[in-house]
């Protein structure tokens, strides 16, 4: 079946890309791996820090973002129980493998000058909480096991949400996909469907390209920096 199955990465916006590396660089002990001009914005970079080979944090900084004051409580929460804006991220938490881990990486935030929280023990997992630069809320977490649905889904908030019993099961059991080889067109452009930028111009005329001819017009597949062979 496919399915998303992973987090590729998670891009936060910045109007100081210096210090959100250098935080996550020498606070949380990630390694930058990307740092370049974002492809089709114009002014606007983005760079990548490494949790593992496959997933990342991303920061982009344009040249509006600094100017963009933000609002506690609309883009912001401040911290892991506080309120944000619908669709804007409440809380960044990251993973370690072990409980000494977890105590390891509070000694490491710690020496750093930077106040934690916890561990809280969750029931499925464990977390310590921080601050990071621009009001980011941020936590680190460790599991020793999968989630068990059974016992972390509650009957008493599927009803407070209007869950039936019926897209509960659909939730927690979604319908097998295998794909189409890539073979299922664009739906036709419908501007109230589209979130953003993509219901501004010139975003129809590249919503009605082919795919193929989309991909060969917008890809970027070459680094910044030309390696020896």
């Amino acid at each position: 079946m496919v399915k998303a199955n992973n987090l590729h990465h998670l891009a936060i916006s910045t109007g100081d890309i210096k210090a959100q590396i250098a935080f996550f660089s020498d606070v949380l002990g990630t390694e930058l791996v990307a740092l370049y001009w974002m492809h089709g914005v114009e002014g606007t970079f983005h760079g990548f820090v490494k949790l593992n080979d496959k997933v990342s944090i991303a920061f982009v900084q344009g040249p509006k973002t600094g100017s963009i004051k933000p609002i506690m409580g609309v883009s912001h929460s401040g911290n892991a129980a506080d309120p944000s804006a619908p669709g804007t991220m409440q809380h960044l938490a990251l993973n370690v493998d072990s409980e000494a881990d977890l105590l390891a990486m509070r000694d490491r935030i710690r020496s750093r000058g930077v106040n934690v929280f916890g561990p809280i023990d969750h029931g499925f997992c464990k977390s310590i909480y921080f601050p990071g630069p621009e009001n980011l809320a941020l936590e680190i977490s460790t599991s020793e096991a999968a989630i068990d649905a059974r016992a972390w889904i509650d009957p008493e908030v599927v009803a407070l949400t209007g869950i039936s019993a019926d897209e509960l099961e659909a939730f927690r059991s979604p319908t097998p996909y295998a794909g189409e080889g890539g073979a299922v067109t664009q739906p036709p452009y419908d501007p109230a469907k589209l979130p953003g930028t993509l219901s501004k111009p010139p975003n129809e005329h590249l919503l009605r390209m082919p795919d193929a001819a989309f991909t060969a017009r917008m890809s970027q597949p070459d680094p910044p920096v030309r390696l020896a062979s």
